[in-house]
């Protein structure tokens, strides 16, 4: 979805905060609550530097407590996307079990057992381009 998004938008910059990479350099394997908070506040401090920056900041990562998704919300316009599945993908190890669905009516919300990759990419490009219109 990230690389189609960039495609379409290829006269910005934009970069993409992946929370595996995040994982895989800072060595946090922590999948605790409190891990994931750690986790979750990295990544929202170096949105804030490259958004400072003039970064058009993609953040992909579980963040299932809203009052992170929230702190960021007071600071930044972005769009919130909530991916979900019903489907097994072997992952579910690692599901946050106390995950908070946003309750913020500008999300977007997509079932990726329904539509495929194309259809997320059109559907988050397609609200970013409205937010970007109307910013």
């Amino acid at each position: 979805i990230i690389k189609k998004i960039k495609k379409k938008e290829s006269s910005k910059k934009i970069i993409n905060i992946d929370g595996d990479d995040l994982r895989h350099i800072s060595s946090n394997q922590d999948y605790s609550k409190e891990g994931r908070i750690k986790n979750i506040s990295t990544a929202i401090a170096i949105a804030r530097f490259l958004a400072n920056k003039k970064y058009t900041v993609i953040i992909s990562i579980v963040a299932p407590y809203r009052f992170l998704r929230d702190e960021l919300k007071e600071q930044f316009t972005f769009l919130e996307v909530y991916l979900h599945t019903r489907e097994i993908r072997g992952r579910e190890d690692y599901f946050a079990k106390d995950y908070e669905i946003p309750i913020d009516e500008k999300a977007l919300f997509l079932d990726t057992g329904k539509l495929n990759i194309e259809e997320c990419s059109n559907e988050i490009f397609n609200v970013y381009r409205k937010m970007a219109t109307l910013a």
